[in-house]
């Protein structure tokens, strides 16, 4: 269940994604990293986490890049991957704008990553009449430790 009202036609697909296919934008703060990957394996045989956002289109990662890491670092080979309509106007990069969609995923697909936390993407919430975090479109997920 979404803690807010959206445009259902923004999500795309939910599942798992083999980590080779999805291609992150922004480069990672690694003792952030560190600190979920020890969170994480805080946990006995499975965790609960939020799913990657990408745009369905590229697979460039939306928002999720230490999600991303820290379950490689961790050795799965399948992420939990919310597709979303990245280019639906109902998804903005942030409020002031500074990158617009097209060089954030020429960023992912060329490999030259943007800064960490460069972008800080919002959709559109229809009850509130206000831009959210665009983390409020990812699903949960149960994941096992891989053996």
């Amino acid at each position: 269940m979404y803690s807010i009202s959206f445009n259902k036609n923004l999500v795309k697909k939910i599942d798992l994604f083999d980590h080779n296919l999805i291609f992150p934008h922004e480069k990672v703060i690694d003792q952030k990293t560190s600190l979920l990957i020890d969170y994480l394996r805080s946990f006995n045989n499975s965790i609960i986490i939020s799913s990657i956002l990408c745009c369905s289109k590229s697979m460039v990662i939306i928002d999720g890049h230490h999600r991303f890491h820290a379950l490689k670092k961790l050795g799965f080979k399948k992420v939990p991957v919310t597709a979303i309509d990245y280019f639906a106007k109902d998804i903005k990069t942030g409020f002031e704008e500074k990158f617009s969609k097209d060089s954030i995923i020429s960023s992912g697909l060329s490999k030259q990553f943007l800064e960490p936390k460069s972008t800080n993407h919002l959709v559109y919430c229809q009850k509130s009449k206000l831009w959210e975090p665009v983390i409020l479109l990812s699903s949960l997920f149960k994941l096992n430790f891989p053996n």
